[in-house]
């Protein structure tokens, strides 16, 4: 079952011939916004993000016009620890009170591998619009295997995760370097259903 379905989304991606772009949406419950840097040597921290909004507009087979626009609330960070979560909010760090939103707007995307894709475009955070490259591996795209027999997962869906590595300090967050490393991975992962909810 996993074989055919990864067939298919690989065929999905590599099909010709579709005339418009369908609009994809995040599903919220399944749709994560990963954050992870090195402490002071020692270990691996991680927070999450909860909101997320956005569209993707792609049609299998035209990798090269898609395009994807989204948004996280960066006051839905969340490290499990509130504390941390109120000092990353603050000016130090995300400034939620003056830069209440992280974006991403791709300007180019490019067909890698049967399953993968490479996605450039401008990173906006703390007011400061850098170009950052996301890695996508699609696992999976057409009809959901849930929807036959849960009406919210028909239609048309189709699943990721895509990964990017950025330096904070570029975007004004430079707070306590390096004893929290510079560099952020970030890792979104996310189904999404074409067309409205």
């Amino acid at each position: 079952m996993l074989k055919s379905t990864i067939c298919a989304a690989a065929m999905g991606l590599a099909a010709t011939g579709l005339a418009s772009a369908e609009t994809w949406h995040p599903d919220p419950g399944h749709t994560q916004v990963l954050t992870s840097w090195l402490h002071a040597g020692f270990s691996v921290q991680a927070a999450q993000f909860h909101e997320v909004t956005g569209t993707l507009e792609f049609t299998p087979g035209d990798v090269a016009g898609a395009r994807a626009a989204f948004a996280i609330k960066a006051a839905s960070v969340d490290t499990g620890l509130e504390v941390f979560d109120n000092e990353l909010k603050g000016e130090s760090f995300l400034d939620v009170e003056n830069h209440p939103e992280i974006s991403f707007v791709s300007t180019s995307v490019t067909q890698t591998g049967d399953m993968t894709v490479e996605a450039v475009g401008d990173f906006t955070m703390k007011g400061v619009t850098k170009p950052v490259t996301f890695e996508i591996t699609v696992h999976a795209i057409g009809e959901h295997p849930v929807g036959g027999f849960i009406e919210y997962y028909k239609g048309e869906w189709l699943g990721l995760t895509a990964k990017a590595t950025i330096k904070r300090s570029e975007f004004g967050v430079d707070q306590f370097i390096p004893v929290g490393s510079d560099e952020i991975e970030i890792v979104v992962n996310s189904e999404m259903r074409a067309g409205g909810w």
